[in-house]
């Protein structure tokens, strides 16, 4: 591959990454409500979501979107519905004071794996890198098939995710377990991390 051009993709695709939007905030919600191992699955849950992403991607899925335009809004509605129903599952707990808090009691880490690959999947934003950012670091000079192409840097855009959004969710489950000493104070963290679902899914709405 073009070595300028798969530097200037890295580049790029970490001052995105970096760029606080719908994961960055899901990630921190899962990890401050929940915990380290909650934070690291929703982490994997993300990463295993832009890994079907590059795959369907080099197996031709992002032209067929490019032919159907009313599918991206249809997954970012979808994708937002999913969200806010985390969300009002999260704060529905609360009423209840004798329901452990999502903030003592981590979630399965089947489900919470689940929960964040199907998040990935209907996130709009990591739809429109393999749709608009990642052809423009295709270059038809080198003789590598695109869709190969288009798969390795999807596999590099897997790997930052993990490496940065892992920092992300160890420092804000460390910041969630100084905050969450007493269970009254647990069940105000839930509660943010309630309302900070509810944020993802504006901004998730909020992507064109």
């Amino acid at each position: 591959m073009d070595t300028r051009l798969l530097l200037l993709f890295l580049g790029m695709d970490l001052l995105l990454i970096c760029t606080p939007g719908p994961d960055m905030l899901y990630v921190m919600a899962r990890s401050l409500g929940q915990g380290r191992r909650t934070g690291l699955t929703a982490v994997a849950g993300i990463c295993s979501g832009y890994a079907v992403h590059t795959v369907l991607a080099a197996a031709g899925l992002a032209a067929a979107l490019r032919a159907v335009p009313a599918a991206l809004p249809a997954m970012r509605y979808a994708g937002a519905a999913y969200l806010i129903f985390l969300a009002f599952r999260t704060l529905a707990s609360l009423r209840n004071p004798a329901t452990p808090t999502p903030g003592t009691a981590p979630q399965a880490t089947g489900r919470v794996l689940r929960q964040s690959m199907l998040t990935a999947l209907l996130n709009p934003k990591g739809v429109l890198l393999y749709l608009s950012l990642m052809p423009q670091f295709i270059s038809t000079e080198t003789g590598i098939p695109l869709g190969v192409q288009l798969a390795a840097l999807g596999l590099f855009h897997v790997v930052n995710c993990g490496i940065l959004y892992g920092v992300i969710a160890l420092a804000t489950a460390r910041a969630g377990r100084a905050l969450t000493r007493t269970p009254k104070a647990a069940r105000r963290i839930s509660a943010v991390s309630g309302t900070m679902l509810l944020v993802v899914a504006a901004a998730t709405l909020g992507t064109h």
